[in-house]
């Protein structure tokens, strides 16, 4: 299959001989049978080096956009997804969401590795976000454990938006299987659904050492966009004839400040030595010097 000519005689060697990739907790991975891997999300190459460490197939759910691209570019990606065996999903939310648990559950039904991202997109500032419930309702639906798994250094090695990676180590941390058949027949408890995704997310933190967000990535990346956007609107009011930027206003205005501090205080010496010139004028007339008779 293609997934095995690119791992193993492809991508696979050279990728293994630049990146020297590390593994901790390899034991933890099961030799056989169905199971979740629940990873954070650093970069786009998670997809990479994860599978690349693994003995076993790990079959990923990706984004749709890598499956609908235009172009050459687009074009390529789908083919190279679609040739690995992962699998589009759409994550618009409602019927979409439902039709990849489906997408899913069909790999843990046929005794497969399955790898999720529980933050649902990747982290926009190294942090780990919270986690979305979906891989808890995969959990408990599959009857699976899941498997906790940490990707270390990989948004150095490449950042978002970087094509070209950086040449450096990587890791990969993984976890002991969490069990959750505690909670079977429980996967429509929206309560239960959220302990589970936080128990995740828990041993994720640990794991990987990221500082932990109280909230979605999604959120944080649409206000870091909503920022972004009233900074180049603040921008752009700067750049009009006669505007200027906030912070060139207030400068400008405690310069004006200053330089009227400094006018009144010039203009109170002037006038402090202008009544003392009077004053000894005064006082010299009064000794007899008498006033300065100009010549004809």
């Amino acid at each position: 299959m293609f997934y095995w000519f690119l791992k193993t005689i492809v991508i696979g060697p050279i990728i293994k001989l630049l990146f020297r990739p590390w593994v901790e907790g390899e034991d933890n991975i099961p030799a056989e049978g169905a199971a979740i891997f629940a990873s954070n999300h650093l970069s786009f190459s998670d997809s990479i080096f994860l599978p690349l460490v693994v003995s076993r197939r790990v079959t990923f759910l990706a984004k749709s956009d890598y499956f609908t691209g235009r172009g050459i570019k687009g074009r390529l990606t789908a083919a190279f997804f679609k040739g690995v065996g992962q699998l589009p999903v759409d994550r618009s939310g409602g019927k979409a969401s439902n039709a990849a648990l489906s997408s899913g559950l069909r790999v843990l039904r046929r005794g497969e590795l399955l790898g999720i991202y529980p933050e649902g997109t990747r982290s926009p500032d190294g942090r780990l976000y919270r986690g979305r419930t979906g891989v808890a309702r995969m959990a408990l639906e599959g009857k699976v454990s899941v498997i906790p798994v940490a990707m270390i250094g990989t948004d150095k090695a490449q950042p978002t938006g970087k094509v070209i990676p950086r040449i450096m180590r990587v890791g990969v941390r993984v976890g002991k299987p969490l069990d959750f058949s505690r909670y079977e027949g429980m996967e429509d408890d929206r309560f239960v659904l959220r302990s589970i995704t936080d128990e995740i997310m828990y041993e994720l933190m640990l794991l990987s050492g990221q500082e932990y967000v109280d909230m979605y990535a999604t959120s944080m990346k649409d206000r870091l966009v909503q920022a972004a956007r009233a900074k180049a609107r603040e921008l752009q009011e700067a750049a009009k004839p006669g505007s200027a930027a906030p912070e060139l206003e207030e400068a400008l205005d405690a310069a004006e400040g200053k330089q009227r501090l400094a006018d009144a205080t010039l203009d109170a010496t002037t006038d402090s030595t202008a009544s003392r010139a009077e004053s000894d004028d005064d006082a010299r007339d009064d000794e007899g010097d008498g006033p300065v008779v100009a010549a004809s």
